[in-house]
Parts: C-alpha cells; structure tokens; sequence
C-alpha cells in the first residue's frame, strides 16, 4: 500500500536521535540510544512482560519512545503470556515496559538485518535487510517506516545487486555497510553515506573498499562514534582506499570530505578457520563516551591463533599499527553481538567459557563459565560476576541498551532461567 506517513515539523534545535529537515541545522549533542550508558551491571533475572519471538531469529533492535521495534527471521511472536499469537513477519513493534505487540505489521519478504531509529517518538524506524518487498511495495534492501507500518514513500535508498547488513544515523547522515554495488543512485561498493530524508547518495562521501578476502566483497558490519565524526567499518576487504586495512578500518566522517584513517591493525590479518564464512568479523560497538570500541569475532570449528572468537576492546585514537588494549578469548565459540554501555562490555554468541585463552573447546586455565553471554570489564578485559546464562543455540546476534536495561535478542527461548523466546530485557538495578 502506498504511504500516507509523514513526520510532522520538528524544532530547529533537536537531539542527537532526531531526524533534521532541510529548515534545521543537523542536531550536536547528546549521543544517540545506541550509546546509551549504564551506571552499573543489570541484573541476571530477565523481566517478564516481554512478548516472546516464536520461530526464526532476532537479528537488531531498535526503541524510539516508548516503542520498541524487532526485526530478524521469524513469522511468528507472541503476547508475552503466550496467550494471544500474532502473524509479524521479520519485523515487529511492541510498548516497552508492558510488552503490547502493536499493529504494525510492514511485512517484509525477506530478512530484516538492521532497525535504527528514525528520531523522536513518533517518527519510526530505518530498516535494511535481503527483503525486496514491504508487503506489496517493492523496496530492496532499506526502508523507512512510520509507527504506523507504512513506507516512507520520500526516502527512496535505490539498493541495487545485494543487500544492507547494517544502518546507522546521525543527523541527516544515514550510513549503509552491506553487499550492495551502489546505494541512493551512487556511492561505492558496500558502503554508502545517504541524505537521511530521501536516500540520496552523498557525492561528497566515497570511500572505496577492494581487494576481498574471500566470497563477495562486502561490509559486514559497522559502528557511528556518538559524536558522529568515526566509522568503524569491518568485513571481506583487505584494502581502503588502496591502502591496506585488513578486515578492519576507521573512516574520518568528520572530515570534509571523508577520509580513511590512519588507525590501522594487522590484528585480524591472520587466517581463521572459518571454512565457508567470507570473513570472521561480527559486531563492533562504541563506547558512551566515544573514547574506545569493542569488536566480537566468530571462526570455524578449529583453534587459531589470533582474534578468532574474541572479543576485544580498540582505542579510538589515530593509531597505524594499533594492538587491541586487551582481549578476551571464548577457546573455540564464536561471538556475534557486542553492546558497550560504561559498566560493562557485553558479548553475546554461543560461547561457554569467556577468559579462556589456552582453551581448545574445554576450560583452560583460568576459564570461567559463561553460557552464551557474558559481561566484560571495560578496563581490564575480564569477564565479570554477571553470569545469568541462557541457551547456547546459534547464539545471540542482538543487544540494545536503554535508560533502563538491556534487550537481547537470539534465536533460543531460555534466557536468565526464564522462558523469553527469543527476546528478552535484563533490567538495571
């Protein structure tokens, strides 16, 4: 159906989250919620008003205001008793704090990979994926959809020969990291920066990624500074810009025009057994305060040496050369999802131990239990009492924190002891 969404006039001067329009100069300050900070560890025992996700899995989250939007694999969720099931197919919205599944139902045919907030309540969400259809609209690859399920029909990303494996917005800047050959009617291959209100490549950002590792050249994942001025991208390539960046790369987006860094690593330069992964590079998340980002890693089912299946912690500062401050191995399971909130910096995949470095899929030396998810101390690298535990399966592949707790999502249904499937929230304190 054709939209009839508009967003309603905003203030000149906006939040960091807020969607800015050609009257406003774009937002300074605050940090967006996806750096939202933490004053301590949230607790072990999950909440209970959370619906549950029936099949598939869950693959990002996203909240502006009061509501809380899921996108992944599934077809199916459920009222968070389990009484009343709802057909929500890859993408699905509920009220935090009482776990309402809302009508909203865009309905896309295909996997949603990313769901950033559009702005303030009210203004819905950005989401990029494999789907090619927003129920009958075509839309390939990224969309932006009202609260109240429908397309944007004013923002047009025009994805063209892949897909979108992650967004992230500031201001009127919307970044695209995936498998695509060109976004908004430009940009270069896997990378994109696009105007946030219609989708439009910005001419004046093109930085190039070559020279793959393996399989389809690609960003897999990437990760916006709060002050949005640092890039971090990660996936297939071996080179930047022409210079060599190993599966890992800083871009300097406050620059103008942007520029690749000279933060450089050989750290992820080794060969991991990952047999058919095109690379082993997973999530990558910012600080609250932008001084550092941490980066979680899978592999194949042998033991490397190197950062295979870690999770490690790099200081923002233009570094060639740099070595991780520290890192924390699983010995032989992989990671997908990473959250840094201050206090903690979580890891989420389908580990069983966290501080393991001698570890061959058993506990090595030191090791300590840590069934799927674990919490990391930010100066230190060593995993921290926190050890609800939840059912290993693929692993999780989703963390969002908000003011007041954390959502996690994953394609099993036991989290903290408690039957959440397939999404749930551990509250702060």
């Amino acid at each position: 159906m054709a939209s009839t969404h508009r967003r309603r006039p905003l203030a000149v001067a906006l939040s960091a989250l807020a969607l800015s329009l050609p009257i406003a100069a774009p937002p300074a300050a605050a940090a967006p919620a996806e750096h939202t900070g933490h004053p301590g560890v949230v607790g072990e025992r999950p909440v209970a008003w959370t619906p549950h996700v029936l099949d598939g899995r869950v693959t990002s989250i996203a909240k502006v205001g009061d509501t809380v939007y899921v996108g992944g694999s599934f077809q199916r969720v459920a009222s968070p008793d389990r009484t009343t099931t709802y057909r929500r197919s890859n993408l699905f919205a509920f009220e935090h704090g009482t776990g309402r599944v809302l009508d909203f139902s865009p309905d896309p045919d295909a996997t949603v990979a990313s769901v950033v907030p559009a702005g303030e309540a009210g203004d819905g969400v950005y989401v990029g994926g494999a789907f090619t259809r927003m129920g009958a609209r075509p839309v390939r690859g990224a969309a932006l959809v009202g609260p109240d399920g429908r397309v944007d029909r004013g923002f047009d990303a025009r994805i063209t020969g892949g897909s979108v494996y992650r967004l992230a917005r500031h201001g009127d800047d919307l970044y695209a990291g995936g498998s695509f050959s060109s976004a908004g009617g430009g940009g270069e291959r896997g990378l994109a920066r696009l105007d946030a209100r219609t989708g439009d490549a910005d001419g004046g950002f093109s930085i190039a990624i070559g020279r793959e590792r393996r399989g389809t050249l690609r960003v897999q994942d990437l990760a916006l500074s709060p002050d949005g001025g640092r890039l971090v991208i990660a996936g297939t390539f071996m080179e930047v810009e022409g210079e060599r960046r190993p599966q890992i790369a800083v871009v300097d987006t406050g620059a103008s025009p942007a520029r690749l860094s000279p933060w450089s690593t050989e750290a992820y330069a080794a060969e991991c057994d990952y047999s058919r992964m095109h690379t082993y590079m997973r999530q990558i998340d910012f600080a609250p305060d932008g001084s550092y980002f941490a980066v979680v890693t899978a592999g194949g089912p042998q033991i490397k040496p190197g950062l295979c299946k870690t999770v490690a912690r790099w200081e923002s500062t233009d570094r060639p050369g740099a070595r991780p401050t520290w890192t924390n191995h699983t010995g032989g399971d992989s990671l997908y999802a990473v959250e840094a909130t201050g206090a903690a910096v979580y890891a989420g995949g389908h580990q069983r131990w966290m501080d393991n470095r001698h570890g061959e899929h058993d506990a090595g030396p030191g090791a300590v239990e840590r069934e799927g998810i674990a919490a990391v101390d930010p100066a230190t690298g060593r995993a921290l009492a926190w050890n609800p535990g939840r059912s290993r399966g693929h692993g999780v592949e989703a963390f969002l924190a908000t003011e007041d707790g954390l959502y996690v999502g994953s394609d099993t249904t036991r989290l903290g002891e408690r039957d959440r499937a397939r999404l749930g929230m551990f509250p702060l304190g």
